[in-house]
């Protein structure tokens, strides 16, 4: 497996060491003693979800609030997304800041998103399923969305129209006024 850095310290991709040959292929999609030693802290999953959009659709961005925040390892089983990251922790030195990476089922790159991101992706195939795993259960009432175009992250999305959204991602809020990490 390698690691690599996005512009955002704690963020990274993962790439497995996929073994081909006639038959087919075989990677090792997650390794827990692997994934600690290579983020050098313990990390925890306890729930795994699973989703498929269509093409255009943009989902996020999404985050919990502590003390239930959400780590992710997000993959792209079928098709292709572009992933992003945002970190929503006041004071940090990339507060506001964003990275992007496209995951295709092809390369099996996984994302890693620590507690205190917000998460979000936009289709990019006819069909996308994203699986990602999070360290903490879902809890609707410390469920929050960011506006997927707020102009101050000013996402560089790679969209062509617009996008489909929930009602809820219709109704994110600015990053200035919303409820975040302190």
């Amino acid at each position: 497996m390698r690691i690599i850095d996005t512009s955002l310290p704690d963020v990274k991709i993962l790439e497995p060491d996929a073994f081909r040959d006639a038959r087919g292929l075989f990677f090792e999609s997650y390794n827990q003693r692997r994934f600690e030693q290579t983020l050098g802290r313990r990390v925890e999953f306890v729930q795994d979800n699973h989703s498929r959009s269509s093409r255009g659709v943009l989902r996020g961005l999404h985050y919990q609030l502590a003390p239930h925040a959400q780590g992710k390892l997000v993959r792209v089983v079928v098709g292709e997304a572009f992933d992003v990251a945002v970190d929503v922790r006041r004071g940090s030195p990339t507060f506001g800041h964003w990275t992007g990476v496209r995951l295709t089922a092809q390369n099996m790159r996984q994302l890693w998103i620590p507690e205190g991101y917000a998460h979000g992706f936009l289709a990019l195939s006819d069909q996308a399923e994203v699986l990602y795993k999070t360290t903490d259960y879902a809890y609707q009432d410390l469920a929050r969305t960011i506006a997927w175009n707020d102009r101050e992250l000013d996402i560089a999305w790679p969209l062509e129209g617009e996008p489909v959204l929930s009602d809820k991602d219709r109704h994110g809020v600015a990053l200035s006024v919303a409820e975040l990490f302190d």
